[in-house]
């Protein structure tokens, strides 16, 4: 299939963007497939592999920024073009199925200390077959209630933390608002607003040390996903 080229060189100073659009106003990526293909509007056009299609409509919309979709998707768009094959949409799924379970899922788990799971996962047969899920399934369960543990554990732990951190911010705030003569009257009051902007401070601190500690294993997983999408669209 032909890709036009006027249509080409108008997106590479578009940004992609996150959601779905009205026509040439934004684009998606896959909008920017259809769109270059010279085919009707949609997020869902008929030259691209649907395998390939659902992967990078759920990954344009997850990923933080218009620029990391631009650095990452773009290349992408002329590539895409042309990928549908009936013949291959199985194999491009289980290849999807096989990152997901075998990169993407250890990755998490071993970010969380639980290496033992991700070293089980991560030890499976490659996944070419459907034959191949019912055997699969007790490690890939194992790791999800293991995982579910941990996140219940660390929530606590995270609670707890920023419960005390927030109290103690709270409790200086308050007698600094309430010293003096004003100090018994409004002690409480001073406490309780001081507590709750404490309380949004500290989550808002864990969040921010949080995202620090997951971007390097998002940048590592981001790179894996673009490789995965490349061998999707040269599989034969």
């Amino acid at each position: 299939m032909n890709i036009i080229k006027e249509r080409l060189d108008k997106i590479a100073n578009i940004p992609l963007t996150e959601g779905s659009h009205s026509p040439d106003s934004q684009f998606c990526v896959m909008e920017a497939v259809a769109f270059v293909a010279g085919e009707k509007w949609s997020d869902a056009p008929e030259c691209a592999c649907p395998v390939i299609g659902a992967f990078l409509r759920a990954w344009n919309d997850a990923l933080p920024s218009d620029a990391e979709r631009d650095r990452l998707l773009k290349p992408l768009i002329p590539r895409i073009v042309g990928t549908k094959n009936k013949d291959l949409e199985e194999k491009r799924s289980l290849m999807a199925a096989d990152w997901l379970v075998r990169v993407n899922t250890p990755a998490w788990l071993r970010l969380a200390g639980l290496n033992d799971q991700a070293a089980a996962l991560e030890s499976l047969p490659e996944i070419t077959s459907m034959a191949q899920v019912p055997s699969i399934r007790g490690p890939i369960e194992a790791a999800r209630r293991d995982a579910a543990a941990a996140w219940d554990a660390a929530r606590a732990a995270a609670w707890d933390a920023a419960r005390a951190a927030a109290w103690a911010a709270a409790w200086a705030a308050a007698r600094a608002a309430a010293r003096d003569a004003a100090w018994d009257a409004a002690r409480d009051a001073a406490r309780d607003a001081a507590w709750d902007a404490a309380r949004d401070a500290a989550w808002d601190a864990a969040r921010a040390a949080a995202w620090e500690k997951l971007k390097p294993t998002a940048s590592q997983l981001q790179q894996s996903a673009l490789e995965l999408i490349e061998r999707m669209i040269e599989a034969a």
